[in-house]
């Protein structure tokens, strides 16, 4: 069992989660303008990455679409890093950090 607390909407993909972890919040929303304050990052992530492989990969087979899905993550994880030094330092400093532990 993986320990963490999900919370999800009600659709029926999420009827098995149960069997993988300890506990599951469904939270079923009737009322569609309540969305965003219940997921609002889970309805943001989603509707980014339709619109990245609607938009730039016009056709998505089903050979490249992990790839495609990697690339959102790569990109969505790193939205708020301004520019390459930024992330050298982060780097830098969490590596540091991970030899003295």
């Amino acid at each position: 069992m993986i320990g963490c607390l999900p919370t999800t909407d009600g659709a029926n993909n999420y009827n098995d989660i149960k069997d993988h972890l300890e506990e599951h919040n469904a939270v079923v929303i009737k009322d569609k303008s309540k969305t965003s304050e219940i997921l609002p990052w889970g309805h943001i992530a989603i509707s980014n990455a339709k619109r990245l492989l609607l938009d730039i990969h016009h056709s998505t087979g089903i050979h490249y679409l992990q790839r495609y899905l990697d690339e959102y993550c790569y990109k969505f994880n790193r939205r708020y890093f301004e520019s390459i030094f930024d992330r050298t330092i982060i780097v830098v400093v969490a590596s540091k950090k991970m030899e003295n532990v």
